[in-house]
């Protein structure tokens, strides 16, 4: 099912200064989620934050904040993003039922977020170069799973491509830019 930027909302889950470090292939993990974010910001899609455990976890990293700019992110202790009210409020309040995921703990926190937004049936759309786990087989598993959920699986890349949906938009410009 395509996806347009006026019903998509974006998830962004635990980008934080104690996780990051000990993610399977993080540099090319934030580059990625960094050129998605600022092609949904260019887009005008609203995102969702989330910070772990704060106090233990850190912060939201410097490359993720400064694309986020002034969004706040919200704070949570439950691995699904669904399971706290004021996450689950905010993204209710959006209106918007297709959801771009990424995020860490690919096999924890995005893929329970991914099957609860599932159940309440939100479409979706994992971003897999976007993701990233400790151990390679845990992304590789929480991919699976999430497809077999219902999920669909994608690339930031063709994510905003099809956003975009041509080169008459007046973003494509900007998103061509982001993606050379």
């Amino acid at each position: 099912m395509r996806i347009r930027p006026e019903e998509a909302i974006a998830i962004v889950v635990d980008y934080q200064e104690k996780l990051i470090p000990v993610i399977h292939e993080q540099e090319t993990v934030v580059q990625h989620t960094k050129i998605l974010l600022e092609g949904l910001k260019e887009l005008e899609v609203p995102m969702i934050i989330s910070q772990q455990y704060t106090k233990g976890l850190g912060e939201t990293i410097a490359p993720i904040r400064e694309v986020v700019g002034e969004e706040k992110a919200f704070e949570k202790t439950t691995f699904s993003l669904w399971q706290t009210e004021d996450i689950r409020r905010a993204i209710t309040e959006t209106g918007r039922k297709k959801v771009i995921l990424c995020g860490v703990e690919a096999h924890i926190c995005v893929l329970q977020t991914a099957i609860d937004l599932l159940a309440e049936e939100y479409q979706v759309y994992l971003v897999q170069d976007c993701i990233g786990s400790r151990k390679p087989n845990d992304k590789k598993f929480a991919c699976k799973r999430a497809m077999q959920e219902g999920a669909f699986l994608t690339t930031y890349e063709a994510m905003l491509y099809e956003l975009t949906i041509g080169a008459k938009n007046p973003h494509f410009k900007a998103i061509s830019k982001l993606t050379k």
